[in-house]
């Protein structure tokens, strides 16, 4: 089931190239790089899917289609 909306998909690939370019411009390094990069990944590939296993749990559904 879809849970993702067309906004919450932006705002998550922004935040991805957002962390993706500060571990890249060396801002954040270290360990907490690459928990940026990680996690970057992840916003990523939920957007693409368009589920959020995080979201399951709570019954959050920010796909509004009918």
């Amino acid at each position: 089931m879809k849970n993702i909306g067309k906004s919450d998909k932006i705002v998550r690939v922004l935040i991805a190239v957002l962390f993706t370019v500060l571990f890249l411009n060396q801002v954040v390094t270290g360990v907490m790089g690459i928990i940026l990069v990680i996690l970057a990944g992840v916003f990523l590939l939920t957007s693409v899917i368009g589920t959020c296993p995080l979201y399951l749990p709570f019954k959050i559904n920010t796909n509004h289609k009918k």
